[in-house]
């Protein structure tokens, strides 16, 4: 058990029999009362996120998620496979434990997989992939009126903004943390 006074960003805790990371963190102390403690939380089963206000002097059950290598297999319906990279282990992981990590999963790449006690929570992503368009509608010279940009699907199904002379075929990097356009690598 902890203090909530200890929680910081990106610790992980059991509350309620739920498994919850912390995305932000505020002590205040009013001039009179108990200090209280406000959290931004992340419920690592469902990906729902939640405000939570702590009094001074609450506990909280802390845990260990480990964190392994892995390689992204394939997708088979709602499950994705994992490699683990060390031991060649197959591990399936849902869909929902994965949230938006699925558009931008493409074969052969590699990530961190987050678990608690063999229970798959969801994974680290590159901060930057590669990936194919392969769906680009043509970009018209001088059509500058929308931004200069145009829609275009890459080879997971993502929808993403890119530059006019983007065309079917050219391989993108994106930016995972925000899912926007970085540059044309091919």
């Amino acid at each position: 058990m902890i203090d909530v006074n200890d929680l910081r960003k990106g610790t992980t805790f059991i509350l309620d029999g739920q498994i919850y990371e912390v995305l932000e963190y505020q002590h205040h102390k009013p001039g009179r009362g108990n200090a209280f403690i406000r959290t931004k939380l992340r419920n690592l089963r469902t990906g729902a996120i939640i405000d939570k206000t702590f009094l001074s002097g609450d506990r909280v059950q802390d845990i260990r998620v480990e964190n392994r290598e892995v390689q992204f297999l394939y997708r088979d319906g709602d499950l994705y496979y994992m490699m683990d990279t060390r031991t060649y282990e197959q591990i399936p992981v849902p869909a929902e434990r994965l949230g938006e990590a699925v558009n931008f999963l493409k074969e052969g790449i590699t990530l961190i997989l987050r678990e608690y006690e063999g229970e798959p929570l969801g994974v680290e992503l590159p901060v930057t992939v590669d990936l194919r368009v392969v769906e680009a509608e043509p970009g018209v010279k001088g059509d500058t009126a929308s931004g200069a940009d145009k829609w275009v699907v890459l080879e997971t199904g993502y929808r993403l903004r890119v530059p006019l002379f983007v065309n079917e075929g050219d391989i993108v990097r994106v930016d995972t943390r925000t899912g926007e356009y970085v540059t044309r690598v091919g």
